[in-house]
């Protein structure tokens, strides 16, 4: 047996080494805290707000004009802006929004390539105590903080209208976008609320119903020689966006029947503005970019500073009820193409009717 002197003196070994043990423990808590606290951004004024604007491509017209007012907002309103684009792939995107948290965004907006793959961008943002602010296209199954965007299934439901009133009955060709985009579904599922009781009527038939790879306007294209190869007598086509009725209108061009048959568009670019003047496109759905780049630009600034955000409703992304703002679509036929897209300053008429 060890003396007692000697067990007293283990005894206050051992508390020292547990008080020694649970003081590195603060330390390390304390050092941890600072270095979260001293947080880097890669910018030239650090004391400026950082935002990270992870964008799906600049392939497109339409994302430009998303690009730079988005950017002219956010820097009007005190931030700084790094724009990343990849282009159609998801992968990139993941390691481009990496970078952005990596260099300190204090918040980060996302066009996601693909719906559920940015989830995992959601998650990396959230890790960095980043929140994320997904911009026209919901990213699913993710904790989202916000979502910035139009009534969607409205712009499905304004193609299907516009085109019923020119073909009452016949078969329907349906030309969607890509099935990775969660807009895409949303397109259709407007589109769908229109043409389904017709269907039962028995008035139309949807002959043909499929997504378009990628948004491509060769892929649009192929969709719908696919279409004509099935069916001989097609009378309308409803085509997501302006890019895939450029893809259709170039399969009826082929089949001798551009201009005979309805097409509709969406995003109100210049090439579908030009095609509606020709006769070939029968409308589009304008969707005011100033509009959601300035709404979505607002939000971001005020999520950096912690603020209250004021959202209309919530929106359903397969895990949450995400905070959003749904902004209002117009459609565009040749007869009001003055009174939306020209008036707002979208395109000038010189370059529409050159």
């Amino acid at each position: 047996m060890l003396p007692t002197y000697l067990k007293r003196g283990l005894f206050s070994l051992a508390l020292l080494g547990l008080l020694f043990a649970a003081a590195g423990c603060s330390l390390n808590t304390a050092e941890k805290s600072a270095q979260k606290e001293e947080k880097i951004k890669l910018i030239a004024d650090s004391d400026k707000l950082y935002v990270g604007f992870a964008i799906d491509t600049l392939k497109e017209e339409r994302w430009y004009k998303d690009k730079e007012a988005f950017e002219k907002e956010a820097e009007n309103l005190g931030a700084s802006v790094k724009t990343l684009a990849a282009n159609g792939n998801k992968d990139v995107q993941v390691q481009q929004a990496e970078l952005l948290i990596s260099e300190g965004v204090d918040v980060l907006v996302v066009v996601p390539t693909d719906a559920d793959a940015a989830a995992e961008i959601v998650e990396m943002a959230h890790k960095a105590d980043v929140k994320v602010i997904s911009y026209d296209r919901l990213i699913r199954n993710a904790d989202v903080d916000y979502y910035v965007s139009f009534d969607n299934e409205k712009v499905g439901e304004l193609q299907a209208e516009e085109i019923v009133k020119r073909a009452k009955k016949g078969n329907f060709v349906y030309v969607g976008g890509s099935s990775l985009d969660n807009n895409a579904v949303l397109f259709r599922n407007g589109a769908m609320k229109v043409l389904e009781p017709l269907k039962k009527q028995g008035k139309i038939d949807i002959v043909f119903d499929e997504y378009t790879k990628d948004w491509l306007p060769e892929e649009a294209k192929k969709n719908v020689k696919k279409a004509l190869k099935q069916n001989k007598d097609i009378d309308a086509v409803i085509a997501a966006n302006d890019g895939t009725a450029g893809g259709a209108i170039e399969a009826l061009k082929e089949a001798g029947l551009a201009g005979k048959i309805p097409v509709s568009g969406q995003d109100a670019e210049l090439e579908g503005v030009q095609r509606i003047v020709n006769g070939t496109q029968t409308m589009t759905v304008y969707k005011p970019i100033d509009t959601i780049a300035k709404k979505a630009a607002e939000t971001a600034v005020q999520a950096a500073k912690g603020e209250d955000i004021k959202t209309d409703t919530t929106v359903d992304n397969g895990k949450t009820k995400v905070p959003s703002i749904l902004l209002e679509p117009y459609a565009v036929t040749k007869s009001n193409i003055n009174e939306t897209v020209v008036k707002d300053g979208h395109l000038s008429k010189e370059d529409i009717y050159k």
